[in-house]
């Protein structure tokens, strides 16, 4: 989680939901290796379908998002926290904030289509894997 905080109990009802949230901060100064396992760890043997927002990049690499924060990590962070999740039980995925309207560049609907990529090739790994036995 990152960007504005709207209450000081956002963090701690987000946790009290269940959320293991994790702030930018905390993910900056522990790594993105790190920040892989935790997911890892949370999500174990466990069915999982991740919800991947592209404001986690910061808007020099994906400026074309509803809500642009500043602090966010580099294109090729996100795409190697994505390829961290190799061997995880993925069912499904989703991509959210693209709007391509917002980046005349095109740089965002390009790093989006490659993170739907991985995302992809993830579930077809797992699935040639468990067929193989």
């Amino acid at each position: 989680m990152r960007g504005s905080i709207y209450s000081r109990d956002s963090l701690e009802n987000a946790r009290k939901l269940g959320f293991d949230l994790v702030t930018a901060v905390e993910a900056q100064e522990q790594g993105i290796g790190a920040l892989i396992q935790r997911i890892r760890d949370r999500a174990g043997a466990a069915k999982a379908f991740v919800s991947f927002d592209i404001d986690f990049v910061d808007p020099a690499y994906a400026p074309g998002t509803g809500t642009p924060e500043v602090g966010g990590f580099t294109s090729s962070k996100a795409l190697r926290v994505v390829r961290g999740w190799k061997g995880l039980d993925l069912v499904g995925f989703d991509l959210v904030e693209v709007l391509p309207q917002h980046d005349p560049s095109q740089i965002t609907s390009l790093l989006a289509a490659n993170i739907v990529y991985e995302f992809i090739s993830l579930i077809a790994l797992r699935k040639k894997l468990d067929s193989e036995g």
